[in-house]
């Protein structure tokens, strides 16, 4: 197995196992009674929302920066 093959093979194991920690966190839970030993395991349901947005704003700043810095190689490679 190539070493792109492993990083692709991590890479994907670990976003299904964040996307179904995710899943768990905000579908699954909130059915579960309080005082099973389940909700222990996973973090308050206030950090759901907060994380979604964190990582949302983390992406647009990511997306903007890529844009940006293509859009100025852009303008220098016509000049």
């Amino acid at each position: 197995m190539e070493l792109v093959d492993r990083v692709g093979l991590i890479l994907t194991l670990t976003s299904l196992s964040i996307f179904t920690y995710y899943t768990l966190w905000v579908i699954i839970l909130p059915l579960v009674d309080s005082n099973h030993f389940v909700p222990k395991y996973f973090l308050p349901q206030e950090y759901a929302i907060l994380i979604s947005v964190y990582a949302a704003m983390a992406l647009i700043c990511f997306l903007s920066i890529c844009i940006g810095y293509v859009m100025l190689e852009s303008k220098k490679k016509k000049e």
